[in-house]
């Protein structure tokens, strides 16, 4: 090797002797990360084999190096020292030269994430390293370990909920690769939402049982006698103590409670098993929720409330890019799902649910046929229009998708006749009962006028669906207008209501202009003209009587226009 051989920073034999002693010595293979020799030689070990390019010196140097590997998982539980650098640096000679010793990294990797990171993920040093480990490997990980990172979702995303934005930008890097596979597609959306509440989980561990670092949860998942779980159910979903009732705050964490809740061992999973089960109505969960109400938010829990949205825009911009429709037909009913239970925080709900009724639209953009595919969900939500103002405006995106594409295209005819009825339905609940009040109940409360607002835009949305959906369909024209004259003759609507239903009455009198003002946004029928066009060669047949002009200027009576339909109409 020249001069330099003799240099101990540049004799490979003398860091392979370091790690050998290391693997062999009483004290140190009790405890091989508590020597920092050990590390640095494993480091220069794999700097040397690059630089030599020799097969025959990463040959002598791997069994080493494998043997310094299994010894420390084998002793991490243990001890209380960190070994995620030492091991980190193992993996990438192993992932550099696997190859040529025909040594598979894939155990190995698996090895250190359910052994080593599932206790140390809460270390910044160990969480940044990982992340950065996992970007230089990035593109050989997605390609010969698929479903490495797909599987461990969950520890990773405990280690971003933990350490929060300052590893936000190398997180985003390899967040992409958590939705490579179809397993993880799904499962990986409620994860997603449920960030805040993993956050909240996680500090009343620690709260209750020290540092996260050397810990692993999912050994305690297991244990007979959960102590932090225990703690943590009691904290987190009473904000009190089941043992005093909440008055001594002092002895919080000794209170006992069922620790096989699936709750909690749903959120402090390391590795996927598939959608969650999670009991969104049950009283342990809505405690748990009341109680994050009533507590200060810490730092980390700030950032996750940040954090999470952005996160869900790059779930959802990669679902539109590179998901296939079977996955994002299954979605969306979870989105649907979820739309009401989240964290509660007014401003992270806002912009969760603003994410995640601009992809169903998109969605739905992409692929109108998911209407028909999805029409019982659809349905559903509709009639749980009034359960509360997120399902409100839910059932109000729906109708619009309804109307918009024409109840899943002009191939879906049974499917638009279902939806159709469920929109009748809840037009003539309102009709039939005082749900939108008369305007005597309106002016009883402030609260009773904006419901009556909120329902009235709701009804605005319904009619305009009716008459969009009979545009497109035209079979069902005689029941939207009998559906549409009962709004129009009905007074204890809103005016906007009544008003509307007559406006769209008028429309569907003058044919050749209905469908282009109605008719869906992607035409399937190639003889059917783009929104906002006329055709006005078919005027000399097809027009029966006046354009509504007062429609657009809201003026009600004759149009008061001066010409007449044949200076502009070509006669035949």
């Amino acid at each position: 090797m020249g001069g330099e051989d003799g240099d101990g920073d540049r004799n490979w034999d003398f860091h392979l002797r370091t790690l050998s002693n290391g693997t062999r010595d009483s004290n140190l293979a009790n405890n091989p990360a508590s020597d920092p020799s050990l590390l640095h030689s494993v480091k220069r070990l794999h700097e040397l084999c690059k630089e030599e390019n020799s097969e025959d010196l990463i040959a002598r140097v791997y069994p080493q190096i494998n043997k310094l590997f299994q010894r420390s998982v084998s002793l991490l539980s243990q001890s209380t020292n960190s070994y995620g650098l030492l091991l980190l640096a193992i993996l990438q000679f192993f992932l550099d030269f696997g190859e040529v010793v025909l040594h598979d990294a894939d155990p190995s990797l698996r090895t250190f994430l359910r052994s080593c990171l599932s206790r140390e993920f809460a270390d910044p040093v160990v969480a940044e390293a990982t992340l950065d480990f996992l970007n230089v490997n990035k593109k050989k990980i997605l390609t010969s370990f698929p479903t490495l990172l797909p599987q461990f979702f969950p520890l990773l995303l405990k280690l971003i909920a933990w350490n929060g934005e300052k590893l936000e930008k190398s997180f985003m890097k390899i967040f992409p690769g958590l939705m490579m596979s179809p397993g993880s597609f799904l499962p990986l959306f409620p994860s997603l939402v449920d960030l805040p509440i993993l956050v909240v989980a996680l500090q009343k561990v620690e709260r209750s049982s020290g540092s996260l670092i050397g810990s692993s949860i999912a050994s305690i998942q297991k244990s007979t006698a959960p102590e932090m779980l225990l703690a943590l159910m009691d904290e987190a979903y009473t904000g009190s103590t089941i043992a005093d009732g909440g008055v001594d705050s002092e002895s919080e964490d000794s209170s006992a409670i069922d620790a096989a809740d699936p709750f909690f061992l749903e959120f402090l999973k390391d590795e996927n098993d598939g959608l969650p089960e999670r009991h969104w109505t049950s009283p342990a969960m809505v405690a748990t929720l009341q109680a994050t109400i009533n507590t200060p938010q810490s730092d980390r829990l700030k950032q996750m409330l940040k954090m999470t949205p952005r996160l869900l825009d790059v779930y959802f911009a990669i679902s539109l890019r590179d998901v296939n429709d079977s996955l994002i037909c299954a979605l969306i009913p979870l989105l649907m799902s979820r739309n009401d239970t989240m964290f509660p925080d007014k401003i992270f709900s806002y912009e969760v649910r603003k994410r995640l009724l601009e992809f169903m639209l998109a969605a739905f953009q992409r692929s109108p046929n998911f209407i028909a595919l999805l029409k019982k969900p659809i349905m559903d939500r509709l009639g749980e229009a009034y359960d509360s103002p997120a399902k409100t405006e839910l059932a109000l995106q729906l109708c619009w998708a309804i109307g918009e594409h024409g109840g899943g295209g002009g191939s879906h005819k049974d499917a638009a006749r279902e939806l159709f009825e469920s929109l009748e339905l809840l037009l003539y609940e309102n009709l039939s009962t005082s749900r939108l009040g008369l305007r005597e109940s309106a002016l009883r409360s402030g609260g009773g006028s904006s419901r009556k607002s909120s329902q009235s835009r709701l009804l605005c949305f319904v009619v305009t669906a009716i008459a969009k959906l009979a545009s497109y369909h035209r079979e069902l024209l005689p029941r939207a207008r009998v559906s549409l004259g009962k709004v129009a003759r009905s007074r204890i609507s809103d005016v906007r209501v009544w008003r509307r239903a007559r406006d769209y009455l008028g429309l569907m009198n003058e044919p050749a202009i209905c469908l282009s003002v109605l008719g869906p946004s992607r035409p399937s029928d190639g003889n059917m003209q783009k929104p906002g066009t006329v055709n006005w060669s078919e005027g000399g047949t097809k027009m029966i009587a006046h354009i509504p002009f007062y429609i657009l200027g809201e003026q009600e009576g004759p149009p008061f226009h001066d010409f007449s339909f044949s200076d502009i109409l070509p006669r035949r």
